[in-house]
Order: C-alpha cells, then sequence, then structure tokens
C-alpha cells in the first residue's frame, strides 16, 4: 500500500511513502536511521527511514543507500538500525547501493564528533574519511585474513630518549600512552616509528601513521617492512589510483590488515582495535585539509585517541606550538633525549655574518653566501660528501623591484607581481604576460633587481662558482627522494630536501630573513622546524658535519638552532601567545564573506559569553572576522557558528560565507 507520509525534512508532496515501520512485516529492525548526503547546515541530522523487506539484508550500519529527500534521490549512509522511530509514517529506503558496511561506527562516531568541533557537517566529514566506491573491486574475492605473531622488539632507537622505552614498553603491554616526541638529528625517525607500531601490533591490536609526503611515506613503509610481514600493513597514498586505493582501504576495513601507513586521508582509516595513532611532523601545513570543515590530521587523531583509548604519538625534529599544548596541559608527555645524546647526534651549528667573521670579513653580514659557509662548503667537498643548501623560494628570480628606488615591480595588466624564470624578460605571475618595456612607476627607472633568488638562480650562481662539481636541484617541479654520499650541490627548497646516504657534510640555510619576515604569526615556529628538517639530515659534528644559517643570532629562532632546542622555543612561544590570547591558548575562527553575508552570520550565531570579535577587516574580494574564545569554550563557538550557518542555509541565503576554526594563518 502507498500513502502520503511526512519524512523528516522532506517534501510529502512528493515522496514515495510506506505504512510505519512497524508494520514492515518480517524485519527484525525495521526502522534505518540514515545520514543523508546533503552539506546543508541546517539538515545536519539524522533521519528515519523505514527499511522495506525485500532489502533487509543488504541495508546494514555502514552501508551505502539511496533514499529519496525532497523530491529527489540522494546519497545516504545507513548509521543504525532500530526497532520503532518516533515518527508514525516513514518513507522507505530507495535502494541497497551496497551492501559492503564501509563506515565503521568508531570512524562515524569520529566524523560527527570532528563536524562539531570544526563546525562543519557530518555530510562533509564523510567524504574526507570514506574513498568512493568502486564496484569492480568490492565483487573481487577479499583477501585472506592471514595468522601471524608478531613479537615485541627491543627499544632500539627509543632507548636514547628519556621514557623512550617505557612509551615501548607501555604499547607492548596492551597500554595506550600519548606524547609528544623531539626526534633527534639523523635519519632514525622512520626506524623509531616501526619499533614503536611492531610494539603495538605485538599487543594484538592497531596503528595508524600519518606523514606529511610521499617521501616521507616510502622511508616509514621501508622501516616498517622491516619489522612486521607484508600483509600486516598497508600504503595509503593519493597516487595509487581509484582501484587500488580502495581495495587496499577494504582489507583494511575487513580485518585483513592491522596497520596503515599514509598521508593526510590515512587518518580515518577503519583499523579494527586501534592502539597507536601517529602524526610525524605536525607543523607540516599538508597535514591541514584544505576542504571543508578544515580539520588538522593532529587534532583529528587526538581526538580518535580518545574516543578509541588508543595511544598518540605526535613528533618531529621540532613539533608543533598546539603540540606542546598538549604537553603543557598534562594530555601528553614529552619525549625528549638528554642534552648529551643531543650533542652526540647534532651536526655543529653556525651563525654566518657574527661579529669574529665581520672583522675578517666586513662583506660578510650582507653577503648571500659569506666566507664561513664556503669553507663548510668546500671542505665538505673535499671530504667526498654532498653539500645541501636550502634555499626558501622555488624559482630563477621570484620576486623583482626597480633596482632605483626598491619599488616592488608590478605587472601594468593586472597589477601581479613581476618574476623571472630564467635569464629572459621578466614575466607576470599572476597573468603570465612577458615585461619587456617595463618602467618604474615611482622613479621612472627601467633596471631590475632581484628581491628574492630562487632555487634555479642559486643553482646557476653556484655552478659557476665550484667547476666540475655536480649541482643538483630538488623543489616543487622535481623532487629528489636520495642522492648518492659523494661530492655535490644539492639545492633544494623547504620540504624538498633529499636525503643523503650517510648524511650530508655541510647543510647551508640560505635567505634566512626571507622565513623570519613572513608577515605570519607562525614565522618564527615555522623557520625552526624547517630549519631542523634540513638540518638534521647533516652528519652529526663528531663526524664533521656543519651546518651554517644565513640569519640574524639574536633572534629566538636562531637561538633554538644554535642550541639545537626546538622544545625550548616552542613553549616560550606558546607562553607569548598565550599573553596575547592567540592560539593555541584560545579557540579562534575566522569568517571570510561578503561584508553583509559576514555580518549576517554573525548576527544568527549566538557566540558565547566572553566571545570576542576582532574586526572585520578587508580581505580579498570581501572582508574577514576573528572571533575568539577561551580555549574552554571552544566547543561553545563551534556550535554557535555551525547555528548561525545552519540559519542562514535555512532561508537560503544568497552569499556564501566560509567559517574555519583553528585557521593555520590569521592575515
Amino acid at each position: 500500500m502507498k500513502i502520503t507520509t511526512l519524512e523528516r525534512g522532506g517534501d510529502p508532496a512528493q515522496n514515495e511513502c510506506v505504512a510505519a515501520a512497524r508494520y514492515n512485516r518480517g524485519v527484525e529492525s525495521p526502522v534505518a536511521r540514515i545520514a543523508v548526503d546533503v552539506p546543508l547546515a541546517h539538515l545536519d541530522r539524522v533521519f528515519d527511514y523505514a527499511v522495506p523487506e525485500a532489502l533487509d539484508a543488504s541495508v546494514v550500519p555502514g552501508s551505502r543507500v539511496r533514499v529519496r529527500f525532497s523530491g529527489r534521490l540522494v546519497d545516504g549512509w545507513v548509521l543504525e538500525r532500530v526497532a520503532a522511530s518516533s515518527l508514525d509514517k516513514l518513507s522507505a529506503v530507495a535502494k541497497s547501493v551496497s551492501p559492503e558496511p564501509v563506515l565503521s561506527p568508531a570512524v562515524a562516531g569520529l566524523c560527527r564528533a570532528v563536524a562539531d568541533r570544526w563546525a562543519g557537517t557530518f555530510a562533509d566529514v564523510v567524504r574526507l574519511a570514506v574513498p568512493p566506491r568502486h564496484a569492480r573491486v568490492e565483487k573481487e574475492p577479499p583477501r585472506a585474513v592471514a595468522e601471524y605473531a608478531v613479537e615485541a622488539t627491543a627499544p632500539g632507537g627509543w632507548d636514547a630518549y628519556e621514557s623512550g622505552a617505557a612509551f615501548v614498553t607501555a604499547l607492548a603491554a596492551g597500554r595506550s600512552p600519548r606524547a609528544v616526541w623531539w626526534a633527534l638529528p639523523g635519519a632514525g625517525w622512520p626506524g623509531e616509528i616501526a619499533t614503536a607500531v611492531a610494539a603495538t601490533v605485538a599487543s594484538g591490536r592497531g596503528a595508524v601513521v600519518v606523514v606529511p609526503d610521499a617521501r616521507d611515506l616510502a622511508r616509514v613503509v621501508a622501516a616498517v617492512g622491516g619489522v612486521l610481514p607484508a600483509e600486516a600493513y598497508v600504503a595509503l597514498t593519493a597516487d595509487l589510483g581509484p582501484a587500488e586505493r580502495y581495495r587496499r582501504w577494504l582489507a583494511v576495513r575487513r580485518g585483513a590488515a592491522r596497520v596503515v601507513l599514509g598521508t593526510r586521508a590515512a587518518a580515518w582509516a577503519p583499523v579494527e582495535r586501534l592502539g597507536l595513532a601517529v602524526c610525524w611532523d605536525d607543523g607540516d601545513d599538508l597535514h591541514k585539509e584544505p576542504r571543508a570543515p578544515y580539520p588538522h590530521v593532529r587534532d583529528v587523531l587526538a581526538l580518535r585517541a580518545h574516543r578509541e583509548g588508543a595511544g598518540l604519538l605526535v613528533g618531529g625534529h621540532a613539533p608543533s606550538v598546539e603540540a606542546v599544548q598538549l604537553v603543557e596541559t598534562g594530555w601528553a608527555r614529552p619525549l625528549a633525549a638528554s642534552r648529551a645524546a643531543v650533542r652526540e647526534a647534532a651536526p655543529r651549528v653556525e651563525v654566518a655574518g657574527g661579529d669574529a667573521e665581520q672583522r675578517s670579513d666586513p662583506a660578510a653580514a650582507s653577503a648571500r653566501l659569506p666566507t664561513l659557509a664556503w669553507q663548510a662548503a668546500r671542505r665538505a667537498l673535499a671530504d667526498g660528501a654532498p653539500v645541501l643548501l636550502q634555499v626558501p623560494r622555488t624559482g630563477y628570480q621570484p620576486a623583482l623591484a626597480c633596482a632605483g628606488c626598491r619599488t616592488p615591480a608590478r605587472c601594468a595588466a593586472c597589477a601581479g607581481p613581476l618574476a623571472r624564470a630564467g635569464s629572459g624578460a621578466p614575466g607576470c605571475r599572476w597573468c603570465g604576460r612577458p615585461t619587456a618595456d617595463w618602467a618604474c612607476g615611482t622613479c621612472g627607472a627601467t633596471d631590475l633587481r632581484a628581491v628574492v633568488v630562487g632555487s634555479r638562480r642559486t643553482a646557476e650562481e653556484l655552478g659557476r662558482a665550484f667547476p666540475g662539481v655536480t649541482v643538483r636541484t630538488s623543489d616543487r617541479d622535481s623532487v629528489l627522494a636520495t642522492v648518492e654520499a659523494k661530492p655535490a650541490l644539492v639545492v633544494a627548497t623547504p620540504g624538498a630536501e633529499p636525503v643523503a646516504d650517510g648524511g650530508y657534510g655541510a647543510v647551508l640555510l640560505l635567505d634566512g630573513w626571507a622565513l623570519l619576515s613572513r608577515p605570519d604569526l607562525r614565522a618564527g615556529e615555522e623557520a625552526v622546524r624547517r630549519w631542523t628538517a634540513a638540518a638534521a639530515l647533516a652528519r652529526p659534528a663528531n663526524d664533521g658535519g656543519r651546518v651554517v644559517v644565513m640569519a640574524d643570532a639574536s633572534l629566538a629562532p636562531v637561538q633554538a638552532l644554535l642550541r639545537w632546542d626546538p622544545a625550548w622555543y616552542a613553549r616560550r612561544e606558546a607562553a607569548e601567545r598565550s599573553a596575547l590570547a592567540f592560539p593555541p591558548a584560545t579557540r579562534l575562527a575566522t569568517v571570510d564573506g561578503a561584508p553583509d553575508a559576514v555580518a549576517d552570520l554573525l548576527a544568527a550565531s549566538p557566540l558565547p559569553a566572553g566571545a570576542e570579535v576582532l574586526g572585520p577587516v578587508p580581505y580579498g574580494d570581501g572582508e574577514r572576522a576573528l572571533v575568539r574564545v577561551p580555549r574552554a569554550g571552544g566547543a561553545d563557538l563551534a556550535a554557535a557558528l555551525k547555528t548561525g550557518l545552519a540559519a542562514r542555509s535555512a532561508r537560503k541565503a544568497a552569499e556564501p560565507v566560509r567559517v574555519e576554526l583553528d585557521p593555520l594563518t590569521l592575515i
């Protein structure tokens, strides 16, 4: 019998409906609670649907279905099956897309928690958590669940850290320690992650390891492969292709693999009995999701570890200020080596342009590659070792200015910045138009000078300065994974530094001012992270490893590198931000959009007591407002902004508004 009924959120005049769920004979739990794939804030809730008897076996919790919603068929996720609904009459599930329960209860709960924490919708978050369906892969014979035994290995490299051995022992015993890890310089961190993972698997539990990019992942996969059988783990990367990625993801969901290694999306992998979640180099911006609601891997894994009772390891050569806050609040414990172990593993770090050097070389303070750096490079090459030069910018001459008055050079057509891709005429970085007859609008001069020298230009200059020495580049256009242990000059941008066999004889950190002078709250923190990541690739000082940084020695980030004490700088930065009520001491949200839309959202959001609205100020083509609250009020702020977004979507407000909590950049 077909009757017209009310569907929650639906249009009763356009829906095909069935009798109340209690009339579906033969169905034990006739009601399916479904999250529909409609990313509207005011519809971000669960809807009840009746399960026809013919679909009873395939409409299972975690499966994909199609339901009629507001007169059209939409996708949905079955969250649970229940015996009754609060409504008398329900619409029926129209179709079972697949009986595969791809959305596990733990991941579904995590999606809901992430949506609530970052003022998003369940529909947006579940797209991040579950890859698109590949029907052919689902029909393949399932991967067999292999029987294997893993014994906890010795702490290995963890012995160098205070409480490191205890951390591994706790994992092997089935406990769930939480730690922030300051990794020692050198290439040993993948092996230490593998040891922690093996200890977790030995306790009968699973693990998730998330790294920023494919090069880091390759190193971790090789290390884990040395302690676990191949059937125990899978690697999830974006370059696998949809079929292979879904095949590996299903192997995890079906329990055939206990360990997942991957980049950002691997944080959501449905590992059974999760015992350890690892986030390596949490300060890398690749861990920040660029899609709504913009969660960060570190925070997702921390939330997941809390919900599932798992251990957490946030590590890096220079963990972020947010990671330090986990220690300051007592939620996690620090894992750091003693000063003696640091001195043994770290290279010798020097600052170019110091007082002593300027007395012998007056141009040292202004030279791009002063005498100290030249000497370090020549000595390393003479010893048969490669030399790494970190350059903040890619390209040839990525920024140009008037040679006369130093006014930044702009395109006459679109006002974009001019740059040189080679020795030819400059061109606009925005519209791409060449500019052969440029003239300064301020002083009329026609000559240009480079404000910043990129990696390609640096490589060209070094080739002339070191004849006969191989010069290689590793940047956005071509990233090297490794280099051989022989004399060579390697010019790399931050994050693209290749690993050298046996370590670099010298690491030269050029143009430090370019990192430190960025108009960003995190400029100093990011400089320390990038410098330590590059310097960690050098040989220890006892083996002749040297690091030369071109920056002002009096600055705190430079002092942190000189002393190899990034934890000191992170604590200092956290204290300063707390005094100024900046994150992570507070929860902060950015609201971007047209002026009227920003004002409308703020008016529609019942902001919690103590909320402070900064701005709005001009931002892009519209305005930006900042809303901050004490850390304890973060959940209330997210709920208030979600209420405002729901009110605007319910009345179909025309102008969009972008809301982001815990943004990486504020300006």
